[in-house]
């Protein structure tokens, strides 16, 4: 099981370089890989790009990309061109997204969601393993006149979804290589979600899935504050049915309670506790919530389990 983090930066210095640097600590660290999220800001594929290229040692990875507002065509390119700056060691995360975020930002209705992620998928696939295309769908339409191939992009690339529901993860297991799912307590992993992404996988034919584990977590002695502040900054996932769907699989009510916080001891329990309901890796995030020092601590436990 490989072990990683999710690398955010919230301060007024240049993104890029301050990204490179965290990536570079946690290379240092031991950690194997480094994500980045996607939101209305940085491109998630250029920065896994950088990264990559300035710190060989780290595999990257974007977790995720909403597939509405995006193109296959587009995403491909920017997968591949990725995939080539770190002669291989890029990871595509795809997510559904959320109704919020794409009717109040791109101002697209926010319908059929497995759908478009099925076509979304179906296009992709012989986008990044061959550089062409010739899908026309009820939502999508992905042909390609001229070659889409990177030179220098290793093949496929390796394409994960932030799945969490019963029908996209069916939709994950037939056409993506795994999940990353997001606020899924080792419960819900178990019971839940590798059972329907595995089953779906063998019914196709597929290798078995990534499980890609993203957990909110910190090693902290100061515990209660520090919940107090994952309650604040996760609450936002509350309004969306899938996380408090997910939530509640995981035995949580809010969303900080399926946060790992403690000690070393207590986190590295944790970690054990994904392994054993079928996590091929985990990859922490918020590992900034307590401070600096606590991040530091963090990432040099993860290091060591890593290791």
């Amino acid at each position: 099981m490989t072990i990683g983090v999710v690398l955010h930066t919230t301060g007024p210095e240049n993104q890029i370089d301050a990204t490179v640097r965290l990536a570079e600590q946690a290379a240092q660290a031991g950690l194997r890989s480094a994500w980045f999220g996607q939101t209305f800001g940085a491109d998630s594929p250029q920065l896994a790009a950088i990264v990559g290229r300035e710190v060989p040692a780290l595999q990257v990875g974007t977790s995720a990309i909403p597939v509405f507002g995006r193109h296959p065509l587009i995403v491909s390119s920017q997968a591949q061109t990725a995939q080539a700056a770190t002669h291989g060691r890029y990871h595509l995360g795809l997510a559904l997204g959320t109704k919020l975020l794409t009717e109040g930002g791109f101002g697209i209705p926010f319908e059929r969601p497995v759908a478009r992620l099925r076509e979304f998928l179906t296009a992709l696939r012989p986008l990044t393993e061959t550089g062409t295309a010739d899908f026309r769908g009820e939502l999508l339409t992905a042909t390609t006149p001229i070659p889409a191939r990177v030179p220098g992009a290793e093949i496929p690339v390796p394409l994960l979804v932030a799945a969490m529901g019963p029908q996209a993860l069916r939709v994950t297991g037939e056409l993506a290589d795994g999940v990353l799912p997001y606020l899924a307590g080792p419960r819900a992993l178990a019971e839940h979600i590798v059972p329907a992404v595995t089953a779906a996988a063998e019914a196709a034919g597929r290798p078995a899935p990534r499980i890609v584990a993203l957990v909110h977590g910190v090693v902290t002695d100061d515990v209660e504050s520090v919940r107090e502040k994952a309650t604040e900054q996760l609450a936002f996932y509350e309004q969306i049915p899938s996380y408090a769907r997910i939530v509640e699989l995981s035995g949580g009510r809010r969303a900080a309670d399926v946060a790992v916080i403690g000690d070393e001891k207590t986190v590295a329990a944790e970690v054990r506790r994904y392994r054993d309901a079928g996590a091929t890796e985990v990859v922490f995030s918020g590992t900034d919530l307590a401070g600096e020092a606590d991040r530091l601590r963090t990432w040099a436990l993860l290091g060591e389990l890593a290791n």
